[in-house]
Parts: structure tokens; C-alpha cells; sequence
């Protein structure tokens, strides 16, 4: 059984850089951001340029809650099973053409 929450996975992350501060493996000026990236599940992962949401919900659903902070919503009233081939081949293009990153700026 697999137990996904976005949440949990940053208190998680938290619990195992607060472990680092006390073992001093590192000190707590030093904690930034890339630290909590690399505690967490996806550490070794890039975070998701494209975050397709299906079925016609708007919301996040506790998924991937740090990770999706500049990813690029797409919202589909299909639900997963129907999508085909095209459906994501247009998601592709309106996110290679259609939109500009600005990663917070």
C-alpha cells in the first residue's frame, strides 16, 4: 500500500534536517532551501515543469506540495483513463509555445 501526503513529506524533510542541526552535521544558519529539497522524496528528482490535473478538479490535493512552487498548471475535464495521445501532445505544445517562466520574478 502506497501512502503519498505532501504534507507529511515536509515534515518529514523537516524532522531530517532538525536530526542534521542536532548531530551537527550541519548548523542551523547554514539550512536554506536545497537542503530541505534534497530531504525530501523527489530529492533526487527535477521538480515538474507540467502538473496535468484531470477530471475537472482545480486543486493540488496534497500532491507534491513543495515541488510544484513554478510548474505549470494544466486542468482537463477528461478523466485519466480517457485522455489520449493528442490530449498531452496539446498540453505540450500550449506549455512550449503558449506560456512564459518566470520562476517567481
Amino acid at each position: 500500500c502506497l501512502s503519498y501526503g505532501g504534507r507529511g513529506e515536509i515534515v518529514n524533510a523537516c524532522k531530517g534536517i532538525a536530526m542534521d542541526v542536532q548531530s551537527g552535521k550541519i548548523d542551523v544558519d547554514q539550512v536554506g532551501e536545497i537542503d530541505l529539497q534534497k530531504k525530501m522524496l523527489t530529492g533526487h528528482c527535477c521538480d515538474p515543469d507540467i502538473i496535468i490535473r484531470t477530471s475537472g478538479e482545480e486543486r493540488l490535493s496534497n500532491f507534491l506540495l513543495w515541488q510544484v512552487a513554478y510548474s505549470e498548471f494544466f486542468f482537463l475535464k477528461k478523466h485519466w483513463p480517457e485522455l489520449q495521445k493528442e490530449d498531452l501532445l496539446e498540453v505540450i505544445r500550449t506549455f512550449a509555445h503558449g506560456r512564459k517562466r518566470r520562476y517567481g520574478k
